[in-house]
């Protein structure tokens, strides 16, 4: 995901990395030298190749959270560009949830700004492993070297404070308009020796964490044919592996069966890993229907109807305790119940606050909430899929907040560094 504050130039620099790697069709490019020259541009605009919506390009700024497909000699990549400005924090949370790095802009006049500490709490929430910090339009401060340092320093400390190693972090001078140490090495930076961005992005390694537990499959469908008897249970690998004769258990009814065998449009296969979409029939007939979460009985998540997580509210109105709401976990929804504001977190000075009256609009806190039926959880930190959940206005289906199982926000604001430089 690329994301920073609005106008750090994030589209342009997503731009960039698809015409430098040339994986811009040729009507794609013509359109944007069209729409380039109607605004009296001599050189193509490149943000106008990610922000597609009409609004976006009357406005230019990034509404939508913009999904982009590019490759190298190296490596395939599936890109997010998320917007900048604070009222669209909801994209920004959708784009960091199932990113593997996160490329975070700033601008190299400004430095780090408010929404740049807003977007790196969120990555840290949400457990972004690596993080390149990229320092852009540099050419505007004549690739200054002090510049550079003194915003790479300010990027370092903040992340470090929500609990990042130095080993996770990188930060690349650049300049998204002209190319410099994006895809091409610039001449213009002499005393920066670290690799060009496209080379960081080829070279970082996906981080297995959040899924350091046993086998989950949330059922999304039950299939059968009443002609030939089949039953199966189709959904997504989420977590860990399953084979043809493993024994699962069904959850929350906590009933136990064996594999028969795993279908896959293909055919069957004899295992299954994380990402697979697969119909598990079992040997044994116990009732299985949509929302329930097939598990590894050596390793299985806690069901409970009793929930603590930290949240970001995402609508305009505030959130009270008492609010009821409807989660979605997996693929099940179910009635919950706020029955408690535990804490709030100010991701400007890292400060918790206990016992808030309300959280308002993008505001990250920690919550209690009770829910209809009980649910099969893990915490986000061990399990991304089957610890996260989405918060539903019943009124009228809008998305009002993104969950996280566990203490996700006492983690993060705990990892500050106290005197002798050592997390906490």
């Amino acid at each position: 995901m690329t994301a920073g504050s609005v106008d750090d130039g994030k589209s342009t620099l997503v731009g960039r990395l698809l015409y430098d790697t040339k994986s811009v069709l040729s009507d794609q490019l013509e359109a944007v030298l069209r729409s380039s020259a109607e605004r009296g541009l001599t050189d193509p605009d490149l943000s106008l190749l990610v922000d597609g919506l009409r609004a976006e390009r009357e406005q230019g700024i990034t509404i939508d959270v913009a999904y982009r497909y590019f490759a190298t000699p190296r490596r395939t990549f599936v890109l997010a560009d998320t917007p900048g400005h604070v009222q669209y924090l909801r994209n920004t949370v959708t784009g960091a949830s199932t990113a593997d790095h996160a490329v975070l802009l700033a601008d190299a006049r400004k430095g780090m700004l408010p929404q740049t500490r807003r977007h790196l709490t969120i990555m840290a929430l949400l457990g972004v492993p690596t993080i390149t910090f990229a320092v852009n339009k540099l050419d505007l401060v004549g690739f200054a070297e002090d510049v550079h340092e003194s915003i790479r320093a300010q990027l370092f400390d903040y992340a470090l404070a929500l609990g990042y190693r130095a080993d996770e972090l990188l930060a690349v001078p650049l300049s998204a308009l002209t190319g410099d140490n994006v895809v091409t090495r610039s001449d213009n930076t002499p005393w920066y020796g670290g690799p060009t961005l496209i080379e960081r992005l080829e070279a970082v390694d996906p981080d297995p964490r959040g899924c350091d537990v046993g086998f989950r499959l949330p059922v999304q469908y039950a299939v059968r044919d009443a002609a030939s008897g089949y039953r199966g249970y189709a959904g997504q690998v989420a977590a860990g592996r399953v084979a043809a004769g493993d024994e699962i258990v069904v959850l929350p009814a906590g009933r136990t069966a064996a594999v028969a065998r795993i279908d896959t449009p293909d055919g069957p296969v004899p295992s299954a890993g994380p990402g697979a979409a697969v119909t598990i029939v079992l040997r044994d007939d116990v009732d299985v229907s949509r929302g329930d979460l097939l598990a590894s009985p050596a390793r299985p998540p806690r069901v409970t109807d009793d929930l603590d997580a930290t949240v970001c509210w995402l609508a305009d109105d505030p959130l009270r305790a008492s609010g009821r709401l409807l989660l979605k976990h997996g693929t099940r929804t179910t009635k919950a119940l706020i029955t408690g504001l535990v804490s709030t977190f100010d991701e400007q000075s890292l400060a918790v606050t206990p016992e808030p009256q309300t959280l308002p609009a993008g505001a990250i806190g920690q919550v209690r909430l009770r829910v209809a039926d009980p649910l099969p959880i893990d915490d986000y930190t061990d399990c991304r899929p089957t610890g996260a959940f989405l918060l539903i206005d019943p009124a009228d289906g809008n998305t009002v907040a993104a969950g996280l199982l566990g203490d996700a926000l006492h983690r993060v604001a705990g990892a500050r560094p106290d005197g002798d430089g050592e997390r906490r």
